[in-house]
């Protein structure tokens, strides 16, 4: 989490380098009409990664206000290290270090009456997980019963609700059923749309997933 000392003091982009270990070899064609407008770093940062389980493709950055994009930060928290942070109100998650500095995430997050906020902790991480809603939303949503916990929630996959990764917040020892998961929906990034839960791009869960330690504090706000 020392992000100076392996980076110097300007900020910048990271392309799965440095910290966040992640190869650029195998970086699957993208074409040059669609992605010469941006930086090679940030194409190198949301290529495809066909080493994955479920071979995950590389983002549509078109679709993405740049602001978004995976950079390293000023930490604007005042937390220590090792927080992660969600600001709900600009859309960033931040997972702070040290020498204030911290990584910045865009997520997308719950839509009006379904948020959650406070502090908890990471008490779960998951790599591909099995999602299962909760009795709540299956009563909303009915169709959702066929991914109930009887019967074995929804296999994982790039269709899985909770996508390539999955972190799980509990407050105390109680679940709060709220997640930081992976999306391949990059539309939903900065906006408010799914049913509560905190979620990331794929490639930037994966980052995050591997800084994250078990039992790291969280707060949303």
């Amino acid at each position: 989490m020392h992000f100076e000392k392996k980076l110097g003091r300007r900020p910048f982009l990271l392309g799965g380098m440095s910290l966040s270990g992640l190869a650029l070899t195998g970086c699957a064609a993208i074409p040059k009409n669609s992605m010469s407008r941006y930086d090679p770093a940030v194409v190198a940062m949301y290529k495809a990664m066909p080493e994955e389980r479920f071979p995950i493709p590389a983002v549509d950055l078109k679709q993405i206000d740049p602001k978004y994009f995976r950079t390293e930060v000023d930490d604007p928290t005042g937390e220590r290290p090792g927080t992660v942070y969600v600001d709900t109100k600009n859309f960033y998650l931040y997972f702070v270090g040290e020498n204030k500095r911290a990584m910045r995430y865009g997520v997308g997050l719950g839509r009006a009456g379904f948020e959650w906020s406070g502090r908890g902790r990471i008490a779960w991480k998951r790599k591909w997980p099995t999602w299962t809603p909760p009795a709540n939303m299956i009563a909303r949503q009915p169709e959702l019963e066929k991914y109930s916990s009887a019967n074995g929630g929804m296999p994982p996959g790039l269709g899985n609700a909770l996508g390539s990764r999955a972190l799980y917040i509990f407050r105390g020892n109680r679940d709060t059923l709220y997640r930081l998961h992976g999306t391949t929906q990059e539309f939903s990034i900065g906006k408010a749309v799914s049913s509560g839960c905190v979620r990331l791009l794929n490639q930037d869960v994966i980052d995050l997933y591997r800084r994250v330690p078990k039992g790291s504090p969280i707060v949303v706000v």
